[in-house]
């Protein structure tokens, strides 16, 4: 029997065929646009480093701590960190000579030393930058003056700092007023700096209360100390840099910048 189909139905198979073809370029360029986004995307951190941190990348950081001390491994997500953003860390005992300084572009004294054990520590004549967070230390730093309780100190339940310096760069960006640095309320230490230093945060409410503040090369600190090279001071714990906030992590940040940055690269206003 000879069937005759009509033609509509011809018309009707080609478009939807064409439709279909469309249909698949479409999936395809898409894919081929997705799979380039992807390696793009992966190998953009090699272009500008862990976190886009030009600044940090590559520089050598002496990590001073307490290596037996139980809250070590915090300074262990602090290294992690560190690492991240491109830093080269040599992890030492708070015993080590100040010759360990040598050819580092930073030294970070934790909290977890004992500053009973590091009264009048020679870190403090390096011509190397200091970031410490040990509020013992600052006077043996020439950071404050001595007495504990009124020249320097911690609070224990304190979750909010004051900003009171925002176009500083160390300030990373963080608005003028009350910050959250943690979740809730946990260790807090604080200064009251020498006359060359800039007060960047204060414990909210207490003025005379620095808990981030630094000092420039060449500038007056202490006891009439001249400052060696940059000097950084934060407010942090034993166990408080996992718990920071975005803002808490953004002066963090800033404070390693500034501190490992040229004086012409970075002013401190």
């Amino acid at each position: 029997m000879n069937v005759n189909f009509p033609l509509s139905s011809d018309r009707a198979v080609a478009h939807t065929s064409r439709r279909v073809l469309r249909r698949a370029a479409s999936l395809l360029t898409a894919l081929i646009a997705f799979s380039a986004a992807g390696m793009a995307s992966a190998a953009a951190p090699h272009a500008t480093g862990a976190s886009g941190d030009t600044v940090t990348a590559n520089k050598h950081v002496l990590y001073v701590t307490r290596l037996d001390h139980r809250d070590r491994e915090e300074d262990d997500k602090v290294i992690a960190h560190l690492e991240q953003r491109g830093m080269i860390v040599k992890l030492v005992n708070e015993d080590a000579p100040v010759s360990a300084a040598k050819g580092e572009d930073l030294v970070i004294i934790s909290s977890v030393v004992s500053a009973r054990d590091m009264v009048g520590t020679p870190f403090r004549d390096v011509a190397v930058p200091i970031l410490t967070w040990e509020s013992d230390l600052f006077d043996s730093l020439r950071f404050t003056g001595q007495k504990k309780g009124e020249d320097f100190g911690e609070v224990a339940k304190e979750h909010y700092v004051n900003v009171v310096n925002a176009p500083s760069p160390l300030a990373g960006g963080v608005p003028a007023g009350k910050r959250w640095v943690y979740p809730r309320d946990d260790e807090m230490g604080w200064g009251k700096p020498g006359p060359g230093a800039t007060i960047i945060a204060t414990i909210a409410g207490e003025p005379t209360h620095a808990v981030v503040f630094a000092y420039e090369k060449g500038a007056t600190m202490d006891y009439d100390f001249i400052a060696p090279a940059r000097r950084v001071a934060l407010f942090l714990g034993n166990r408080s840099f996992e718990k920071l906030s975005a803002d808490g992590n953004a002066i963090f940040d800033a404070a390693v910048n500034w501190a490992v940055s040229s004086s012409a690269a970075a002013e401190c206003p």
